[in-house]
């Protein structure tokens, strides 16, 4: 009963770690990713569709992502959704395909980026911690309904906060480990 609550509970955690890396792979580091495009829809025929199922998505060079649409007829669309994206650069249309030029990063972008990395990590904490209440409900429910005893209680809050310790930490060096990223030169 309380292994469950506690795979439950390690469960849930690692999947807030997955979407804190997920979140990390839009931000810019130093190279270009096509991963910075990721999150970008196109008005696929009325239908709101990833950039990459509408068209070969590649970063060319350290600085540059070229995008060359299926259909020649969506170049529009996806020019459009690019600049509604906001992510810091216009699309340049040549008629066959987009190329989107990134400037090198200036040590204050980094910066900023690196505040918005932090902001993510933040939020993936709190996740963690929300679910490291709604386990330690769970366990003073059982108590409660006299299915454990005290004791049992009190080593399975220990063993919960002893899973969120372990999870936080994950989520700093996570962070540490973009942070040298984000800076690097």
């Amino acid at each position: 009963m309380l292994n469950a609550i506690y795979d439950d509970t390690n469960e849930h955690m690692h999947k807030s770690i997955d979407a804190l890396k997920r979140d990390f792979s839009t931000l810019r580091t130093g190279k270009v990713t096509t991963n910075i495009v990721d999150h970008i829809r196109v008005d696929y025929y009325g239908t709101p569709t990833a950039l990459n199922q509408v068209g070969n998505v590649l970063a060319t060079d350290a600085t540059t992502i070229s995008i060359t649409p299926w259909e020649k007829s969506m170049l529009g669309a996806i020019e459009k959704a690019i600049q509604k994206a906001d992510i810091g650069v216009n699309p340049n249309n040549d008629g066959d395909f987009i190329k989107l030029f990134f400037p090198a990063m200036t040590s204050e972008q980094r910066q900023d980026i690196v505040k918005q990395a932090k902001g993510m990590s933040e939020k993936a904490k709190i996740a963690v911690r929300n679910i490291r209440k709604d386990s330690n409900d769970q366990v003073k429910k059982l108590e409660k309904e006299k299915d454990i005893s005290e004791d049992e209680m009190k080593k399975a809050l220990d063993q919960i906060q002893k899973i969120t310790d372990d999870n936080i930490t994950q989520i700093e060096e996570t962070l540490k480990t973009k942070e040298v990223d984000i800076l690097k030169v």
